[in-house]
């Protein structure tokens, strides 16, 4: 039998394989207003999430006490959606990816709020080294691709709060299809007013990336959803950063887009941390602490 731990890193990679193919299938959607993607996007995940509700028959209704919980992770999960949307359209595919997987280290400060899991001075330092990492992706200045890349960030930002509570409501009983089904709802939902004053009508062949980028989507929302009811995100996050090869994969065979030197560094330093919190953590757990 797998431990919970083995469980969780299989869901993770599985969820960066996922959206990796999400942020490809979005790019060669085109040119649509970010909301209209994540509405085809998540309109997927809301019937994906209700076929599994019933085939588990455990209903739609959440369980006690979750409401405000499932409405913040539904808040933040959005808002990042958005964020990351904007940031694939308008920045290389791997730079929009690797600034949404500051997640985990968002989601470790999270922790901290919402769970009272306390992590190390290590931990928090490793943090604050990400962070100033991604700076040599984001490279502030004046020049177009700033703006885009702070909105990547702050995707990154609003999926490492989500996280934070889908393991908040795994620690309470709630289901992970419910949490899937609500957040896909919420988001779809948001998404109506803008569609209703600002479509745009598409070709065959965008309908069916936004289809495919729903299904991936679908993919990566189960697979992130189950890994954290497994463990935290201080000990999975490492393998999420998978999703920066597949996408740079992707990025270089479907739209020939090569990442510059000083991205690539702050790829390296991201990941290279996400290692040595990962051994840290492995250390930790030896000593029994």
């Amino acid at each position: 039998m797998l431990s919970k731990k083995s469980k969780a890193i299989g869901f993770i990679i599985m969820s960066a394989f996922g959206f990796a193919m999400m942020a490809a299938f979005v790019r060669l959607a085109g040119d649509l207003p970010f909301t209209q993607k994540t509405f085809f996007r998540n309109l997927v995940a809301v019937a994906v999430a209700a076929v599994v509700l019933c085939r588990e028959k455990v209903g739609f209704k959440w369980e006690k006490g979750n409401l405000p919980l499932l409405i913040i992770r539904a808040t933040c999960g959005t808002l990042g959606i958005f964020c990351n949307y904007y940031a694939i359209d308008h920045l290389v595919l791997a730079d929009a990816n690797i600034l949404n997987k500051m997640s985990p280290f968002f989601a470790i400060i999270f922790s901290l709020i919402l769970l009272k899991e306390r992590a190390s001075v290590f931990q928090y330092a490793a943090v604050l080294a990400a962070f100033g990492s991604s700076m040599l992706i984001i490279k502030p200045g004046f020049s177009s691709a700033t703006f885009p890349a702070i909105i990547g960030l702050l995707g990154g930002m609003g999926a490492g709060a989500a996280y934070t509570c889908v393991r908040a409501l795994s620690r309470k009983g709630e289901k992970s299809a419910r949490i899937v089904f609500f957040f896909s709802m919420f988001s779809t939902l948001v998404c109506v007013p803008s569609m209703i004053m600002d479509y745009h009508p598409m070709t065959w062949g965008q309908f069916f990336c936004l289809i495919g980028a729903g299904a991936s989507a679908a993919l990566g929302q189960f697979g992130v959803t189950l890994a954290y009811a497994n463990a935290p995100a201080k000990e999975i996050s490492v393998f999420d950063y998978t999703q920066v090869i597949f996408s740079a994969v992707l990025g270089f065979f479907l739209f020939g887009q090569l990442p510059d030197g000083w991205s690539v560094l702050g790829y390296l330093l991201i990941c290279g941390i996400s290692v040595a919190v990962f051994f840290y953590n492995r250390n930790l757990e030896r000593k029994g602490q």
